[in-house]
């Protein structure tokens, strides 16, 4: 299986456990594949599902895919505009980042989310109560070099096509409402920001929040997995043996190499949670 990257980078995407998601969902049939929090879309992307609908609270992920979705976003146009950028950033050694910064906060150009994406520190997707973006420069003022630029530019296109490809529907909108929308015969995968771990995502994440995740799934009747962390070196997610308790889990080994600093960087035990059997 090929995994095909987003060009959009956060902490938590899942790109290295696609596979594993993958194989607990490749015998299930259903209408609708439903994300509730797509984040970057690694997920839906690479399972491609026929029938999609992918919602975030975050507006600048939605608003990102569907202008590439509508074509309003080209591979060309991200290469023309990054190159542009890039010599800016360049030739400022660095400052010229946090215009963008500026910029991006007071008209949310879906170009210059994804320059803050790939040139803000370690990759980090943060937002203040504001909605601000606030993730400081990765100090790199080479950062796109042509290289990272035709990356980028092929994991658009790579994107467009499965986009085009498929039958997608990329909404933003709190987690609650769609879980009333969800019919029986849909599938529904939940990777919401993890409890019991600093959040600081795009919305913080509350005990009553897993809590209305869970009722919502349990009472929609239809089949879904989410994933969320069982252990680190630190501590165990008890939520999984309170709120959770009733559902099927399988774990896996994982590492994060997003973090504030090296020393939070550990391995983590992954958790899939499902009212279906797992692998």
């Amino acid at each position: 299986m090929k995994i095909f990257v987003p060009p959009i980078k956060s902490q938590g995407i899942k790109t290295k456990l696609v596979k594993w998601i993958s194989s607990n969902v490749e015998n299930i049939e259903y209408d609708n594949w439903i994300e509730p929090f797509m984040g970057t879309g690694v997920v839906a992307f690479n399972i491609r599902p026929k029938r999609a609908i992918l919602c975030d609270s975050n507006p600048h992920l939605i608003r990102f895919y569907n202008a590439i979705k509508n074509k309003e976003i080209t591979s060309g146009l991200v290469r023309k505009y990054l190159t542009k950028e890039g010599q800016k950033l360049l030739s400022s050694d660095g400052d010229y980042y946090y215009e963008v910064r500026n910029r991006f906060n007071e008209n949310g150009n879906p170009l210059d989310f994804i320059f803050l994406s790939r040139s803000c520190f370690n990759g980090m997707m943060r937002f203040n109560k504001k909605g601000g973006f606030n993730v400081p420069f990765c100090k790199k003022p080479n950062r796109f070099a042509p290289a990272l630029i035709t990356k980028i530019t092929n994991q658009v296109e790579n994107i467009s096509k499965i986009i085009q490809q498929g039958n997608y529907t990329f909404k933003n909108q709190d987690f609650q409402i769609i879980l009333k929308e969800i019919q029986q015969n849909d599938l529904v995968y939940c990777d919401p920001p993890y409890i019991g771990r600093h959040v600081d995502y795009f919305d913080s994440w509350s005990e009553e929040e897993e809590i209305i995740l869970r009722n919502g799934l349990i009472n929609s009747g239809t089949k879904f997995i989410l994933s969320t962390w069982l252990s680190n070196k630190y501590r165990t997610n008890e939520y999984i043996f309170s709120i959770w308790k009733d559902c099927n889990v399988a774990t896996k080994e994982h590492f994060y190499h997003v973090g504030g600093k090296v020393i939070n960087r550990n391995a983590v035990y992954e958790a899939l949670l499902s009212n279906v059997m797992l692998k």
